[in-house]
C-alpha cells in the first residue's frame, strides 16, 4: 500500500449530470454522419425507432481508434476518435472532427466496442469531449474501460431527448442494474478514485455470502482467489487476487504514466515479481509504415513507446521479454510466453490483451483488461470482478484430419447465440471428445478467440494432456503437476447460462469472410474461386509449435509432388515465440519452409495489428490469415479471410482459397 494516498482527498461526482453538447449518431449511412460533423443535428424518434436511420453495429475498437494511432498515449488521441469507422466502404470521420463538433455523446448499434482491450478508445472519445456512450449492448472490457476512466454508459435510447432538452439526469440512471462495486466506481468517477477510496475505507464492499453449490470449474477458480474457497455465483462481486499481471508496449506506457501522475513518480509496485512486460507489438513497424504515417511522426512515438516501457521496467525491477540482440524481432508474443513458462493450472492471470484468455487452455482463469485496471493492479494486486455466468460449449465425436481448432472456433462465431451478443462477458467452457482430443496448443486457439465471440475468458479443464504439456515443455516433475489439476473440474450440477453442442464430424474447413470473425463459412459453400495474393500464419493464435506442424505439412507435401508456394502468392510465416522457432529447427521445418517458398519472420504480433509483414495495401487485395482477426482495417485496408493453419498453407500453394486434402488423397478421389 503507497502511504500517500490513506491522506490524498477523494469527493464523489454530483448526483445529477447534465451534457451540454451535441449527439453524434453513428448511423451506417457516411452521408448522414458528414452531415452531423459539418454541424447538421441528426433529428431522432426515441418512441418510433423503426423511423430512424439504422445506427452502425459492430464497431470495434479498431475502428474506434486504429492501431497505429494508439502509438499515441496522451490528450493527443482526442484527435483520433472514429478515425477507422467504415460505414460501407467510406471513413467518413476525420481528425478533430469529434472534437471541433462539439459532441458529448456518441450512439450506435449492437455489440459496440468489440475486439481489442485498448483503452485508447474510450480515452480518445474522452478526451475528444464525448461524455456519454449509448448502445444496444456493449462489450465487457470496453465497458469496463469506460466506467474505470469515468466515461458514462447505457443501453437507454431515450436519454437522448433528455440530453436535447437539456434535463438534469440522476447518476442512478447510469448505475441502476450494476452491483454494488461498479456502482461506487461509477459515482467516484473511476476506478483510481474508487481504489483511494477504498483504501481509506470509505467505500463498501459486499461481503460474499453464496452458500455451499456445485460450481463450474470457472467458478472454483474465482472462489479461490476471492473468498479463499468458499462458494461464488454469478454475480457475486469483490476483488480477485492476481497471480501474474502482464503487459505490452501498447499499454505499459500509458499505465506507467498513469501510476506515475497519480501515485507518484517514485512509487513502487506491488510485488514486481509477478509483473512481467513484453515487447511484442511494434518489432517489425518500421517494415511496413506508411511514408505518410511517418511524416506524422508514428514511427518515433512507437519508439517512444519501447523506451518508455524499458525505462520504467529498469525502475520498478520488472522482467522484461524484449527484444532480440543479434537479430530482429522479439523473444515472443506474451501470450504464447505465459502459456509456455508462466501460466499453470488453477490461477487467476490478467493481461492487458482481449487475448489474455490464450492460457485458458491450461485451466486456469485469465483475462483482458484495460490500462486503468493494469496500473491500479500495480498498487493493489488484485482486481475487481463480477463473477460471470458460464457457457457450456461440448464438442462431440471425432473431427475430419484437416479440421482443426480454429474451424472449431469459427463454427462457433458463426451460431446465432453468439453473432446476437448473447455470449457477452461470460465463460465460454469447452468439453467434450472433439475438445478432449485437442492439444494444449489446439485448445489455445479456442480459448483465444474467446475474445472474438466477447466472452469474460475460455477455459478447458486440466487433464492428462494439460500434464503432459507441463512435464514435456516446463520440466515439471509428474507428480507436481498431477498433484496441480486434482478439483480442476466442473461439479456435476452445475449451472450454465446455456449449453452449445456440436457434432465435429459435421464440421468441415471454415473461412472467416472479410469483415469480422463471426462471417463464418464452410469453404465448400464459396459460390466461386478466391484468388489470394497475400497468405498468412502466425500471431499468438497461429504461431504456436503445432500449427507449424501444420505448415510444415501442407508444404512438405506439396513439395514432395513437385509443388510450392504459388507464384502469384506471397506466403509469410511467423513464429509465436523463440522457443516456437527452436522447435522448427530441431524439427526441421525452417529447411521445408524456405524450399517452398514461405518467408519465415521471427517473432512479433506483426500483421494482425497492421504492423508487420503480411498487412495489405490495397482495398481489392486478398488476404487469407491465420490470425484471430479481420475487422475493417485491422490489419491493412484489404480483403481479409480467416481460416486454420492448414487451409492458409493448402491455399497459398493453390493461389486460392481451398480446403486442404493430402495430394495422395485428391487423386485418389479422382480415379
Amino acid at each position: 500500500m503507497i502511504d500517500s494516498l490513506l491522506t490524498r482527498k477523494i469527493d464523489k461526482r454530483p448526483d445529477k449530470v447534465r451534457f451540454s453538447g451535441r449527439i453524434l449518431f453513428l448511423t451506417e449511412d457516411p452521408e448522414l454522419i458528414k452531415r452531423q460533423v459539418a454541424g447538421e443535428d441528426l433529428p431522432w424518434d426515441t418512441r418510433n425507432p423503426a423511423n430512424n436511420p439504422k445506427l452502425r453495429d459492430d464497431i470495434s475498437t479498431d475502428e474506434i481508434t486504429p492501431a497505429h494511432y494508439c502509438f499515441y498515449f496522451d490528450e493527443t488521441l482526442g484527435e483520433i476518435p472514429y478515425l477507422g469507422l467504415k460505414c460501407g466502404n467510406v471513413l467518413p470521420i476525420g481528425r478533430s472532427d469529434v472534437k471541433k463538433g462539439g459532441f458529448v455523446a456518441a450512439i450506435s448499434g449492437k455489440r459496440r466496442g468489440k475486439g481489442s482491450s485498448r483503452e485508447q478508445s474510450p480515452y480518445a472519445e474522452m478526451c475528444a469531449g464525448i461524455r456519454l456512450v449509448i448502445a444496444e449492448n456493449i462489450e465487457r472490457i470496453y465497458k469496463q474501460n469506460c466506467q474505470n476512466l469515468g466515461l458514462l454508459t447505457s443501453t437507454n435510447f431515450s436519454l437522448i431527448d433528455q440530453i436535447r432538452a437539456g434535463a438534469e439526469i440522476p447518476l442512478a440512471e447510469f448505475t441502476a442494474g450494476e452491483d454494488e462495486i461498479t456502482r461506487q466506481v461509477i459515482e467516484y468517477g473511476g476506478l483510481f478514485p474508487f481504489n483511494v477510496a477504498r483504501m481509506q475505507k470509505k467505500v463498501f464492499l459486499p461481503a460474499i455470502t453464496t452458500e455451499k453449490r456445485p460450481m463450474t470449474l470457472a467458478e472454483k477458480i474465482f472462489a479461490r482467489h476471492m473468498t479463499d474457497g468458499a462458494s461464488v455465483e454469478p454475480g457475486d462481486t469483490g476483488f480477485a487476487r492476481a497471480d501474474l499481471r502482464f503487459s505490452h508496449e501498447y499499454v505499459t506506457p500509458m499505465a506507467a504514466i498513469f501510476f506515475e501522475r497519480y501515485v507518484g513518480k517514485d512509487a513502487k509496485v506491488n510485488d514486481a515479481s509477478s509483473i512481467l512486460f513484453f515487447r511484442d507489438h511494434l518489432t517489425f513497424l518500421d517494415e511496413v509504415i506508411s511514408e505518410e504515417k511517418k511524416k506524422l511522426g508514428l514511427l518515433d512515438l512507437a519508439t517512444q513507446l519501447k523506451l518508455k516501457q524499458q525505462d520504467f521496467a529498469a525502475k520498478q525491477g520488472i522482467k522484461l521479454h524484449g527484444e532480440l540482440k543479434d537479430r530482429k524481432g522479439s523473444e515472443g508474443i506474451c501470450h504464447s510466453i505465459v502459456l509456455e513458462s508462466y501460466a499453470l493450472p488453477g490461477q487467476l492471470n490478467i493481461g492487458s490483451d482481449s487475448h489474455t484468455p490464450h492460457v485458458g487452455a491450461i485451466g486456469c482463469v485469465a483475462f483482458g483488461i484495460g490500462t486503468t485496471d493494469v496500473f491500479n493492479s500495480w498498487i493493489t494486486k488484485d482486481v475487481r470482478v463480477k463473477v460471470p455466468e458460464s457457457v457450456k460449449i461440448i464438442i462431440r465425436g471425432k473431427k475430419h484430419p484437416n479440421v482443426t481448432a480454429k474451424d472449431f472456433i469459427l463454427k462457433i462465431l458463426s451460431l446465432d447465440y453468439v453473432r446476437s451478443g448473447k455470449a457477452l462477458a461470460k465463460v465460454m467452457e469447452y468439453a467434450g471428445d472433439a475438445i478432449e482430443a485437442l492439444s494444449v496448443d489446439e485448445r489455445a486457439t479456442m480459448t483465444n478467440m474467446t475474445a472474438e465471440i466477447g466472452g469474460f475468458t475460455g477455459i478447458v479443464a486440466p487433464d492428462r494432456k494439460a500434464v503432459d504439456f507441463l512435464v514435456e515443455r516446463r520440466g515439471m516433475k509428474r507428480d507436481q503437476a498431477d498433484k496441480m489439476i486434482e478439483g480442476l473440474y466442473s461439479d456435476p450440477g452445475a449451472e450454465y447460462a446455456h449449453v452449445i453442442e456440436l457434432d465435429a464430424a459435421e464440421i468441415t474447413p471454415m473461412v472467416a469472410t472479410p469483415g469480422d470473425p463471426g462471417n463464418g463459412k464452410y469453404i465448400r459453400d464459396l459460390n466461386t474461386p478466391v484468388p489470394v495474393e497475400l497468405a498468412y500464419g502466425g500471431t499468438c493464435t497461429a504461431g504456436k509449435n503445432e500449427d507449424m506442424d501444420m505448415y510444415a505439412a501442407v508444404l512438405a507435401d506439396a513439395l514432395k509432388h513437385g509443388k510450392r508456394v504459388a507464384d502469384s502468392v506471397k506466403f509469410y510465416i511467423q513464429f509465436g515465440s523463440q522457443e516456437t522457432r527452436d522447435y522448427c529447427l530441431r524439427k526441421g521445418y525452417l529447411e521445408v519452409f524456405q524450399k517452398a517458398g514461405a518467408q519465415v519472420i521471427e517473432p512479433s504480433c506483426g500483421a494482425c495489428i497492421n504492423a508487420g509483414p503480411g498487412v495489405t495495401t490495397r482495398p481489392e487485395q486478398v488476404v487469407i490469415s491465420a490470425q484471430n482477426r479481420n475487422f475493417p482495417g485491422r490489419s491493412g485496408p484489404g480483403q481479409m479471410y480467416l481460416a486454420s493453419p492448414l487451409t492458409v498453407a493448402a491455399s497459398a500453394v493453390a493461389g486460392h482459397i481451398v480446403e486442404y486434402e493430402p495430394i495422395e488423397d485428391r487423386e485418389l478421389a479422382h480415379i
